[in-house]
């Protein structure tokens, strides 16, 4: 069957009764499995006709058989009666004297009605098994055949529905040849397409859709409505139908999942060179914090050089005053150019000299008419005794 043309299937389903819509390859797999089934159909139905005609055929030798005996019997009942008299000519009280006549007189009667009632046992057994094979009009009614029959067109129609929603999703999933613009199909367009596979009317294909709001069970099929993020919960909301799960070919799946492969492979080396990144730029980091700490001892260590040599130099009346302005002190030691760049080192410097150093306090003096904080070495009191 695979063989065939897209003109040889159409022909062949046309001869089975069956009117095919336009063959594409998106259709084509739908309609070798209708003209399948279809053949299927036909086969049973000749099995059935050659079943029924030897049942037939068995039946009427049964009662051609049946006719012949009584028949027969019939001619041998009116034998012994001619025969009767030239025997004997006894009184009727004779023939009551004789009882093996009662039985013959209604043995052909007895035959023939068992073997009617044989041949109508079987007859009637046929007329029931064709009862069940004639058409029958189960739209309006509800008795258990009716609803078998009703319950096998609405799976009918939904299995074609679901073949046609996942085959159009999985075209769009790979490459789109058809050019769909969402893999959401138009209620028209999928009313039209059952239609033209199960020759059902658009009465079975709501009563499908309803279903499938009613039911709670999975069934891969999604109705949307205008808004695709509202639940629909009427028929007449829908607007199209999706399949959750597309079918798609082999060598789409694996190109996908090669993709996937890739695509994961890809993210993982990204984030681990971000991790590697951020690592060094941690490691960067500490190694620039414990650089600025070990420059922030030094700036100190060379403050307190500063301010306790000064102290000395005035000692000495080298110097006016016994303090030394901040700024100054930093003008001395940070050559201009470096000052944006030591300014962190400077500040922290400060802070620590005014949280760890006792023997330099910041007091503020007006110098040259400018109040200016400034910087005094002092003495520890040991040391002044000992120099009184």
């Amino acid at each position: 069957m695979a063989g065939l043309s897209d003109l040889e299937l159409r022909r062949e389903l046309q001869a089975l009764g069956f009117q095919p819509g336009p063959i594409t390859d998106t259709t084509r797999n739908v309609y070798r499995n209708k003209l399948r089934r279809l053949r299927g159909e036909v086969r049973l139905r000749g099995e059935e006709r050659l079943r029924e005609e030897a049942r037939a055929r068995g039946e009427e030798r049964l009662r051609e058989e049946a006719r012949a005996r009584g028949e027969e019997r019939l001619r041998e009942e009116a034998r012994l009666r001619e025969e009767a008299p030239l025997r004997a000519r006894p009184a009727a009280s004779s023939l009551r004297s004789e009882p093996w006549l009662s039985p013959l007189a209604s043995g052909p009667a007895c035959a023939t009605t068992g073997a009617y009632g044989d041949i109508g046992a079987s007859a009637a057994s046929w007329s029931k098994s064709r009862v069940k094979l004639l058409p029958v009009d189960c739209e309006t009614k509800t008795d258990e055949f009716c609803q078998a029959k009703q319950k096998a067109a609405l799976l009918e129609v939904l299995h074609e529905l679901y073949n046609f929603l996942a085959i159009q999703a999985g075209n769009f999933e790979c490459g789109n040849p058809e050019k769909l613009k969402s893999k959401c199909i138009p209620v028209m367009e999928a009313q039209e397409y059952i239609a033209n596979v199960t020759s059902s009317s658009s009465a079975k294909f709501e009563a499908a859709l309803t279903w499938i709001l009613s039911s709670n069970k999975d069934v891969g099929i999604w109705l949307k409505g205008e808004d695709p993020s509202e639940l629909v919960t009427t028929v007449d909301k829908v607007v199209c139908l999706e399949s959750t799960r597309p079918r798609m070919g082999v060598g789409c799946r694996l190109s996908r999942a090669l993709l996937t492969a890739v695509t994961n492979v890809l993210i993982f080396f990204w984030c681990l060179a971000f991790l590697w990144g951020l690592l060094i730029l941690l490691k960067y980091r500490w190694r620039k914090l414990e650089e600025e700490e070990q420059a922030m001892y030094e700036m100190v260590k060379k403050i307190i050089d500063v301010v306790q040599d000064h102290y000395v130099d005035w000692e000495q009346d080298m110097e006016r005053y016994p303090y030394v302005g901040i700024l100054h002190v930093r003008d001395t030691l940070i050559p201009p150019q470096s000052r944006r760049r030591m300014k962190r080192v400077w500040d922290r410097a400060v802070e620590f000299l005014a949280s760890n150093e006792s023997r330099i306090q910041t007091e503020s003096h007006r110098v040259a008419g400018e109040d200016m904080l400034v910087w005094r070495w002092t003495k520890p009191s040991s040391f002044s005794d000992s120099e009184r």
